[in-house]
């Protein structure tokens, strides 16, 4: 009796829309797909469309340098939610045709080879056919099928259908800057160790990949092990997952029905609290999430998102949000008819817990889950701009450092804190931002005001501070620090900073603008 032929590993098909964010942001703002455009970061390219990138734009270059190459390019901030409301349409086409679709992020789907591939008799005429699907979307893939998922997405970069078997052969030769991780936290750490093993001479990813696990584990970190199996065409997680619980999944009906953004962003909210509870409880971490919903007319909608590491309450919140944005959002033709009456979670694919890096006090890093649940209640109540948080950007002065965003929203100020900034108030920060400005007056030993010289000192030593009917003593102060801020304006007064220290102690930041002193900022 002949043994039986082993069976085939199940091969990945990945779909990839190139500059997926910049499109988006065009497709957003009503700009016809040729229009040149530049997603911006801290005041940096982030993603570029591919006639911006004609033109000479490149991912990294400053706002200015990139406007110069290319003037009538377009900028926008980055904004994951539309990104994701813009990629359903995409999704659903590519759905139409090959079920199972899973998305890894807005931009990058994928699906498994093997239905499709029979369906239209072979890979080629799947290719075929879904790039017509996505041709009438409006939208420009790539499409890569190889064994493994992540070999699938580089093949997808370079539209290429790895034969079977020939994963680490297609990966070899290409450079190893190739290995680079998908955007998220992990993205820094990724680019760190690229740049090192090129440095250390490893220039192609089959160079890598000859590095035996030993050698790369007693030399780098948990990411290098992470990507040289990615470069050894080896699965990303182990085949055998474990099961999930059948009372982890999370149902919740909707009472009144979701018809509207808003409303969804609170329910996500609360549907990702409850499952991350229920995973918790199970020791268990979901990296494969199915959210299902049905409308009042009996509509059943569903959607697979992956992730490659562990989905925390967050992560679930904003992929429930983005998903029922993309389905409320929809064209009138394809938009659900009547309102959301039942959403579902079910977590696909779950591993063990201590996949999930916990926070100091036993969480995942997001806080006291009370007040995220109270202040989510208050969004749902007044409006999701009424929660506004801060995040600490780029600048000198401490007001100009701190960026106000939606809570919820992606955590990205309006300027990058890595840059030099000359003429950073030095660590400590004022523990009070005093955004009102009030006057006070800097007084000499004779009473004279204390003013700025255009050299940038004081015009006599300060003895005595007056806000307001209060008068104090200084008992010590330092500077001042002369700001070199629009010093090209005619007749621009100089403009300073000081720091006095008032009996008991208290101590404060003053701001010195058109022979005017105001306090800028309390420090405790």
């Amino acid at each position: 009796m002949l043994p039986d032929r082993p069976r085939s590993a199940p091969r990945v098909l990945a779909v990839w829309c190139p500059d997926w964010p910049a499109v988006a942001a065009a497709a957003g703002a009503g700009l016809p797909a040729d229009q040149p455009m530049a997603v911006l970061h801290a005041n940096r390219v982030v993603t570029c469309s591919a006639t911006a990138r004609e033109a000479g734009v490149r991912r990294g270059m400053r706002k200015r340098e990139a406007q110069s190459r290319c003037p009538e390019l377009c900028v926008a901030q980055p904004d994951p939610d539309r990104d994701a409301r813009l990629f359903e349409p995409v999704a659903a086409a590519v759905d139409s045709l090959a079920p199972g679709v899973e998305v890894l992020r807005p931009g990058l789907l994928a699906l498994s080879a093997r239905g499709v591939i029979r369906y239209f008799g072979s890979a080629e005429a799947a290719v075929r056919q879904l790039l017509a699907a996505l041709a009438a979307a409006g939208v420009e893939a790539r499409i890569g099928i190889a064994d493994e998922l992540p070999t699938a997405i580089i093949a997808a970069r370079h539209s290429t259908l790895v034969t079977p078997g020939e994963d680490a052969r297609f990966l070899a030769p290409l450079p190893i800057t190739e290995l680079a991780a998908e955007p998220g936290p992990a993205e820094r750490e990724r680019a760190a160790l690229l740049d090192l093993l090129h440095r250390l001479g490893l220039r192609r990813i089959g160079d890598f990949a000859a590095l035996t696990p030993a050698q790369v584990t007693s030399r780098f970190g948990a990411d290098a092990v992470l990507a040289h199996r990615l470069a050894r065409a080896l699965p990303e997680r182990p085949p055998a997952p474990r099961g999930r619980p059948p009372e982890v999944e999370i149902r919740l009906p909707c009472d009144p029905p979701i018809d509207r953004v808003d409303t969804a962003a609170f329910t996500g909210r609360l549907l990702a609290t409850r499952l991350t509870a229920a995973l918790s409880a199970a020791s268990l971490a979901c990296t494969r999430l199915e959210i299902r919903a049905e409308t009042a007319a009996g509509e059943h909608l569903s959607r697979v998102w992956r992730c490659a590491e562990p989905l925390t309450a967050d992560n679930v919140a904003d992929r429930v949000r983005w998903q029922l944005d993309g389905w409320l959002t929809r064209p009138a033709t394809d938009r659900p008819t009547a309102p959301i009456t039942q959403l579902h979670l079910i977590p696909v694919e779950v591993v063990a817990a201590g996949a999930l890096q916990l926070g100091l006090w036993g969480d995942t890093g997001s806080g006291d889950e009370r007040a995220l649940r109270a202040l989510v209640r208050v969004q749902g109540l007044l409006g999701g701009d009424a929660v506004r948080v801060g995040v600490l950007g780029g600048g000198r002065g401490p007001a100009e450092r701190v960026t106000m965003v939606t809570f919820g929203d992606e955590a990205a100020p309006d300027t990058d804190p890595a840059p030099p900034w000359p003429g950073r108030i030095p660590e400590p920060a004022p523990a009070v931002i005093m955004i009102n400005r009030p006057r006070v007056a800097l007084e000499s030993a004779d009473g004279t005001p204390v003013r700025i010289t255009p050299r940038g000192r004081f015009s006599s030593p300060p003895v005595r501070l007056r806000w307001g009917r209060s008068s104090w003593r200084l008992t010590a102060w330092a500077g001042p620090w002369l700001l070199d801020e629009l010093w090209w304006a005619p007749g621009a007064a100089p403009t300073a900073r000081a720091q006095v220290e008032l009996p008991g102690p208290h101590s404060l930041l003053l701001l010195a603008r058109d022979d005017q002193w105001c306090v800028e900022g309390l420090y405790e």
